[in-house]
């Protein structure tokens, strides 16, 4: 095992950035998840439990990173409405490592540790049922492809909470999440409402020069437009993945968007059980602001509160070309998605653009399981048999089907796909339909029973390794 690359970068930024703070003092801690794979690659998938829990519930430092943790500042718009008190208010910046495997750094982020002064009268915790379906939600994407944070570790606390929005008291948790980065467009938002044009600047070039060193030199005099430019590339790859994946996150306030495109911070989400632009995650999101179908209209009016804030560092006209460059990103990325979700080889804009527009009529107009379509055609036509085995098998043999499958008998699928993978024995997929995670949940309300939720993780694994067996990332 290789020992750990510890960093204390975010303080570059200095003390205006975050507030020191302690964690709270939690009377059990019971270890519930670790995420070995993702331990590794930070160099700390040989801790023993003790001090792994030592580490993640105590919060103990880690040798090398920071000796307190930091609760980040930030604000944000709340379903378009800017709200300038926000910030890290039950979680903080614990520790910043070296990822082992790309010398990338990685910060350990955590949820539920406690009160900080963002807290907003909240008492800083988290429920140990949000935890275990960030754990899932976290699994998934990543078995589906999405770009997302890890949930690295899941700590039961021992305390009991009153919300609204479960049975009460309810059981508490700590988790700890692996992400690139936690700078948000919320972090610009606030320099930019508190008119700190230095701070503005210093964080410009801090991220350029952390995260996206090929990109622009700090300092440089388009370095704004091209931050800009290459934010929008990536969050409408994030975007295009969480189509393809069927995934609704169901809260793209500022705040939840971070500046390298990563997929994070997980409350209210479903997976779609069909295709459906209307279907909405959060109870409380009455007006479908942040409907399945228009996560990239939300993503998008977040990049332009992004660009505003660039306004003082960067050229307008700039700025709005970068801004501009959303759209025709995001349906490249929705082509390659789509492709990489099929296991195929693309065969350019125009006849990729053709197949996915097909695909999605399809799955407009039959109604089938959003899910076991890409699970029955991972392959292409070199899985008809395995479609025509699907519960989904009269769909396909609809003369509504015959134009789409016409277009993937042209794809060639991608070298060294396992099509004989024991995954795909399966007559269906591995889902996580709100329906499936309550079950999950139930037997650990009742009696402490983990085996499902573990059983749950270990399908999941197999579809990761079954979905990533050839070229496909």
């Amino acid at each position: 095992m290789a020992g750990p690359h510890p960093s204390t970068a975010h303080l570059q930024l200095g003390a205006a950035f975050y507030d020191p703070v302690r964690p709270a003092n939690f009377p059990q801690l019971t270890l519930r998840y670790r995420n070995q794979q993702a331990a590794a690659r930070i160099g700390l998938d040989g801790l023993s439990d003790a001090a792994w829990v030592d580490h993640f519930g105590r919060f103990t430092p880690i040798a090398g990173s920071f000796s307190e943790p930091l609760a980040l500042r930030y604000h944000g718009h709340q379903f378009q409405t800017y709200n300038p008190d926000l910030g890290d208010g039950r979680g903080f910046l614990f520790a910043q490592l070296h990822d082992l495997n790309d010398g990338r750094l990685l910060d350990l982020g955590t949820k539920g540790s406690g009160r900080t002064p963002w807290s907003r009268g909240g008492d800083g915790r988290l429920t140990l049922k949000g935890g275990v379906r960030e754990v899932l939600a976290t699994a998934m994407l990543e078995a589906l492809g999405v770009d997302t944070s890890k949930s690295l570790s899941l700590i039961e606390t021992g305390e009991e909470l009153e919300r609204h929005d479960e049975p009460s008291p309810t059981r508490a948790a700590v988790l700890v999440r692996l992400s690139h980065s936690h700078l948000r467009i919320g972090t610009f938002q606030r320099l930019s409402y508190l008119e700190d044009i230095e701070s503005l600047s210093r964080l410009l070039d801090y991220s350029l020069a952390t995260y996206m060193p090929g990109v622009a030199a700090p300092g440089d005099n388009d370095r704004a437009e091209r931050f800009l430019a290459e934010v929008a590339q990536r969050v409408a790859r994030t975007g295009a993945d969480w189509i393809a994946a069927g995934f609704v996150h169901g809260v793209l306030n500022t705040d939840n968007i971070n500046i390298t495109g990563e997929s994070f911070d997980y409350g209210p989400w479903r997976f779609i059980p069909t295709y459906d632009p209307a279907f909405v995650a959060a109870y409380f999101d009455h007006g479908g602001l942040y409907a399945f179908g228009r996560q990239p209209d939300a993503l998008a009016w977040n990049l332009t509160r992004l660009a505003e804030c660039l306004l003082p560092l960067g050229d307008h006209a700039g700025l709005e070309a970068a801004l501009n460059g959303f759209w025709p990103a995001f349906q490249r990325a929705m082509w390659e998605a789509s492709l990489r979700r099929l296991g195929l080889i693309s065969r350019g804009e125009e006849e990729d653009s053709r197949l996915v527009v097909a695909l999605f009529a399809f799955l407009r107009d039959s109604g089938i399981g959003y899910e076991q379509f890409w699970f029955d055609w991972f392959g292409g036509t070199l899985s008809a048999g395995r479609a025509e085995r699907s519960p989904a098998a009269d769909a396909y043999r609809d003369a509504a089907f015959a134009p789409l499958r016409e277009l993937l008998m042209a794809y060639v699928p991608q070298p060294g796909l396992r099509l004989d993978h024991p995954y795909f024995a399966r007559l269906q997929p591995r889902t996580m339909l709100i329906d499936e995670m309550e079950a999950l949940w139930t037997p650990i309300a009742a009696v402490d029973d983990w085996s499902a939720f573990n059983g749950a993780l270990a399908e999941i694994e197999e579809m990761r390794d079954a979905y990533r067996s050839g070229d496909a990332p």
